[in-house]
């Protein structure tokens, strides 16, 4: 029976995707733009080193006061980098160990896994049969991917789940799933500092899952519910860039939408990483727009020169205004240049 997501269901599920490819996208340049934008375009306009004053807020105070957050900043991302690196390449390590260590084979033109590959559409030289894997099947490899299944998964499923579960794998095939996940799994390591971009890639990990079943339901709805069934608590794939079959923390939701049931999509995103980032990309913004603008002209004859070197905190001098702050002796600089360079009537 040809499997249909009901509409409202599909809907939901597509505005949700939409929604999280948005939010990666927006957490990425936002977060990127302010620590690079100034290095590559330089001090701008609109924004010039004789503006010294917004409302209140002195700016040459703000840029002292910003100038080490933003750098703090530049260091998060030399050290996300340098932490991304070292997580992937110990995932690329683990995988080749792990693949390495496994007795691995192409099936028999002849055999029933040969058959129901090519029912489900998957060719036969892009699938392999391990001996001894706890994983019944998973779909891994960066540039030429294959799916891999295990020896005895003829005999623990029936033909129709057995194609099923092959179609399921086939999608993620096409969809170069383990590279596509595997990238952005590097980039939320670049930008560990915001959570959000984590839970965001694992809300598309699961709609990855999604998707295959979708592809699989069409001519298998209820054979893939079945298998899924069937594998339930097997023990999920080691190696990574790597897809499995056999997601128990989705096995509700991908059972009822066989099923045809209405179901709730659910996120990893919570309002506490919302939060922090938010939190976070405001002090990103806030330091890196007080750090484009450039301070005075270092030439001591310069009136503005001196603004800042006094005896007073650059805290105690954040609320500049006109009239000496309480406790100050001296005039602002501000002040004394503007009367200095005032027309006279």
């Amino acid at each position: 029976m040809p499997h249909a997501t009901l509409p409202p269901l599909a809907r939901r599920e597509q505005r949700h995707h939409r929604r999280v490819l948005l939010a990666l996208a927006a957490l990425i340049v936002l977060s990127l733009a302010p620590v690079l934008g100034h290095h590559v375009f330089g001090a701008v306009s609109w924004f010039p080193a004789s503006q010294q004053h917004l409302g209140i807020f002195c700016l040459v105070a703000l840029h002292h006061l910003l100038a080490p957050v933003h750098e703090a900043f530049h260091v998060l991302l030399l050290l996300g980098i340098a932490y991304a690196s070292a997580e992937r390449g110990r995932a690329i390590w683990r995988h080749r160990r792990t693949m390495g260590a496994l007795v691995v084979r192409v099936p028999l033109a002849d055999s029933p896994l040969s058959r129901a590959a090519e029912h489900a559409g998957l060719a036969r030289s892009n699938l392999r049969v391990i001996h001894g894997s706890p994983n019944p099947a998973f779909t891994t490899g960066w540039w030429r991917p294959r799916v891999y299944v295990a020896a005895d998964l003829g005999t623990r499923l029936t033909e129709p789940e057995l194609e099923a579960v092959l179609a399921h794998e086939a999608e993620h095939l096409r969809r170069r799933d383990p590279l596509r996940l595997f990238a952005l799994r590097c980039l939320a390591d670049v930008l560990f500092w915001l959570p959000a971009i984590r839970r965001l890639v694992d809300d598309l990990a699961d709609e990855a899952e999604i998707t295959a079943d979708d592809a699989a339901a069409r001519r298998h709805a209820l054979p893939l519910a079945s298998a899924i069934l069937a594998m339930a608590g097997a023990t999920p794939s080691a190696v990574e860039p790597a897809v499995g079959f056999e997601r128990t923390d989705l096995l509700e939701r991908r059972i009822r939408r066989l099923a045809g049931e209405e179901m709730a999509i659910g996120t990893h995103v919570s309002r506490c990483s919302i939060a922090a980032a938010a939190s976070a990309l405001f002090v990103v913004w806030l330091s890196g727009t007080i750090v484009l603008h450039p301070l005075p002209p270092s030439d001591t004859t310069h009136a503005l020169s001196t603004h800042c070197v006094h005896d007073e905190s650059l805290f105690a001098h954040l609320f500049c205004r006109d009239t000496p702050p309480a406790g100050v002796g001296t005039d602002c600089p501000h002040a004394a240049a503007a009367t200095a360079h005032s027309p006279s009537t």
